[in-house]
C-alpha cells in the first residue's frame, strides 16, 4: 500500500525552495507518490463543464498561474530520492506526441525510473483551441493514437507508426526509458470511455471520486465501478490482475461532515480517522494499492506542512508501520 499527495502548480507551495521543503518531509514520513496536474494556459472564460465539481466550475484563479506539468515532475524528480513522480494527469493531446514521449523518457532516465505517467483526454475546449490541438471533439480517439505512439517510440527500436493524426518512420529514439517496457500508463476518468481505455491501453486504473456525473464517492460505489472495469476486461479478452488500482481523493478529507449529493451518505475518504482508515480498509481488500489525497494547502507552506504531519500520524503510518 503506498500513500501519496498532489502539488500545487501554483501559489506560495510552488516556488523552488517550498517544493524542497514540502517534498522533503513528505518522503520522511513515507509518503510514496507525488501527483502534478496538468494545464498549459487557462482562457479567461470557461463553459462551467469541469468535471469534478457540482457546479461545473472550475478552481482556477483569476491571474491563470501554473507551472507547467512534465518540467514541474523533472525538477521534482531532480530533489527527491524514493518517491514517484506521477501525472495527475496528463492531457494527452495537449502535446505533439513525439516531443512528450521525449520528455517523459527523459524524466524516467534522470530520475532512474521514477515516473508514472496518468492520462487523461481533456474537458476544456477553450484550453484546446488556444493550444492549437487536434479538434477538441476527437479528443478520445487523439488521446488513443498517441498512447500508442508513445508505446512504439519506448519500445521499438525503429520506430514506425501510420496514424491519422501522427505518422513517422527512420527515426532513432534514444534513450529509452529505464523501466520496462516503459514507464506505467495510468488512465484516469470514470466513465466507461476511460475504463475501455484503461483496459485496452493502460497498465493501471486511475479514478477520481468527485464526478458527480459518475460517482465513485462511497466505498461500495467505486466497488460497484470497478466490478464493471472487470466486466469489460472480460469483453476485451485482458485480465484486469494486471492493472494497477489507485484512488485519487482530490479533497479536503480532514471534513467531517461531507455528504455525497446523490444519497446524502458519508463521502469517502472523509468522517474522520476511523472512518478513512476503513475506508482504505476496503478499497485496499478490492486491489487498490495507491491512495492520493490532497494534502497542501495552497495559500501556506506552513499549513501544508502540518498538514502532511497530520495525515502521517493520523492515517498512513498505520498502514505504513
Amino acid at each position: 500500500m503506498i500513500f501519496g499527495f498532489g502539488m500545487p502548480t501554483r501559489g506560495p507551495v510552488a516556488q523552488p525552495e517550498a517544493i524542497k521543503q514540502v517534498l522533503s518531509l513528505a518522503e520522511e514520513l513515507g509518503l510514496g507518490y507525488v501527483s502534478v496536474a496538468d494545464h498549459i494556459v487557462i482562457p479567461s472564460e470557461i463553459d462551467p463543464v469541469y468535471p469534478y465539481s457540482d457546479t461545473g466550475e472550475p478552481p482556477f484563479p483569476e491571474d491563470g498561474e501554473c507551472l507547467e506539468q512534465l518540467t514541474l515532475m523533472s525538477y521534482m524528480a531532480a530533489i527527491t530520492k524514493n518517491m514517484r513522480i506521477l501525472s495527475s494527469v496528463m492531457v494527452v493531446p495537449h502535446r505533439n506526441p513525439i516531443h512528450a514521449a521525449k520528455t517523459i523518457a527523459t524524466i524516467d532516465v534522470l530520475s532512474n525510473g521514477r515516473v508514472t505517467i496518468g492520462c487523461g483526454a481533456g474537458w476544456m475546449e477553450e484550453e484546446f483551441l488556444a493550444i492549437g490541438t487536434e479538434p477538441f471533439r476527437e479528443r478520445g480517439k487523439v488521446t488513443d493514437e498517441y498512447i500508442s505512439i508513445f508505446k512504439e517510440l519506448w519500445t521499438a527500436e525503429n520506430p514506425t507508426f501510420e496514424g491519422k493524426y501522427n505518422s513517422f518512420s527512420d527515426v532513432k529514439f534514444e534513450p529509452k526509458p529505464v523501466q520496462k517496457p516503459y514507464p506505467p500508463l495510468w488512465i484516469g476518468g470514470e466513465s466507461p470511455a476511460a475504463k475501455r481505455r484503461a483496459i485496452r491501453l493502460g497498465d493501471g486504473w486511475f479514478p477520481i471520486g468527485a464526478n458527480p456525473n459518475f460517482p465513485l464517492n462511497t466505498a461500495a460505489k467505486y466497488l460497484d465501478g470497478l466490478s464493471s472495469l472487470k466486466q469489460l476486461s472480460a469483453e476485451y479478452n485482458r485480465n484486469p490482475e494486471e492493472l494497477d488500482l489507485g484512488f485519487w481523493s482530490n479533497w479536503d478529507h480532514e471534513v467531517k461532515d461531507r455528504k455525497t449529493i446523490q444519497d446524502g451518505k458519508r463521502h469517502i475518504m472523509t468522517g474522520g480517522t476511523q472512518a478513512i482508515t476503513d475506508d482504505i480498509c476496503e478499497l485496499s481488500e478490492a486491489g487498490v494499492e495507491i491512495f492520493m489525497f490532497q494534502l497542501a494547502k495552497p495559500h501556506s507552506v506552513a499549513e501544508t506542512l502540518e498538514s502532511i504531519e497530520r495525515f502521517a500520524q493520523d492515517i498512513s503510518t498505520k498502514f505504513l508501520g
